[in-house]
């Protein structure tokens, strides 16, 4: 019977609008944040094309983690989205979507992920459960310590270690230096997206850097991140002896992470949303791009 009602579940979440509903509470579109990395890891690590099946099993694999994390976020994170005015309208809150539903697309995705690892080789699958703890334990962080940011960051680093991983079998350290810069990246960019939940945060209990530094102090963090994540991907460029195609997207992209911090003021915040969301996406975009040319040119 159990058995039977989780298949009813999943079975509901694939009709038309529930499957449109699940997208959206999932953010499917910011999956562009880390999907770029997953690739630039994997470009690098095979030093041009990897072949169809690591290309296919790496974009399935990045789909069954980025639907693992979100899900896990929207459970853990229920009662907390209802309780903040920011986040009340997401879905299970509103009731559009049931937490059992969000836990059964957990659990088909898990199984995806563990079946995709097992195709790419011994040491990607010896690691899946380590990646799958950190995307669902991660949540939790902000119920421990105001270094949740990093945590975050760290868990999306695994997009590109992971990639490398699966095409080479092995972590090398030009790999741990990219996924450094992500981790640096994503971090500074959730500290500047936390700062519009200031005000929550104090009065909820949740921690964060905004909460612990304040708004002004967060900012100088965010700004200090995006320096370490810039200069951490100048050091993969010049660690792999790549050509100008990779430092004018370094350039580019380092240029955005200057942009992004420059239009959010500690008594303006109304572009956060602008600079933590639509401009990280152009980031990833600008990289993947230099370094495609970089390897296959």
């Amino acid at each position: 019977m159990i058995l039977e009602r989780k298949y009813q579940i999943l079975a509901s979440l694939l009709t038309g609008s529930k499957l449109h509903l699940f997208a959206s509470a999932i953010r499917v579109e910011h999956t562009l944040f880390a999907l770029p990395f997953a690739y630039i890891g994997m470009f690098l690590a095979a030093d041009g094309w990897p072949g169809w099946d690591k290309f296919i099993w790496i974009t399935v694999a990045m789909a069954g983690a980025r639907t693992v994390a979100m899900a896990a976020n929207r459970v853990v994170h229920q009662k907390e989205d209802a309780a903040n005015p920011r986040t009340a309208g997401r879905h299970l809150p509103r009731g559009l979507l049931g937490k059992r539903e969000m836990i059964a697309a957990m659990v088909v995705s898990v199984a995806v992920f563990f079946f995709v690892a097992s195709q790419l080789n011994n040491l990607a699958l010896a690691l899946a459960p380590v990646a799958l703890a950190a995307m669902v334990l991660y949540n939790y962080a902000k119920y421990f310590t105001w270094l949740c940011h990093l945590i975050l960051g760290w868990t999306d680093a695994i997009a590109p270690a992971g990639a490398w991983i699966g095409v080479t079998g092995s972590l090398d350290p030009e790999a741990v230096v990219l996924a450094a810069g992500v981790a640096l990246w994503i971090g500074g960019f959730d500290v500047i997206y936390a700062c519009m939940d200031y005000d929550f945060d104090k009065s909820y209990g949740t921690h964060s850097i905004p909460r612990q530094f304040g708004i002004p102090g967060a900012l100088l963090w965010a700004k200090v991140m995006h320096l370490g994540a810039s200069a951490a991907l100048l050091a993969v460029g010049i660690m792999l002896e790549l050509n100008a195609f990779y430092y004018a997207a370094w350039v580019g992209a380092s240029a955005l992470l200057v942009y992004q911090n420059a239009i959010v003021k500690p008594n303006d915040l109304s572009r956060a949303n602008v600079a933590a969301l639509k401009i990280n996406t152009y980031v990833g975009l600008i990289l993947l791009a230099g370094v495609s040319l970089a390897v296959f040119l």
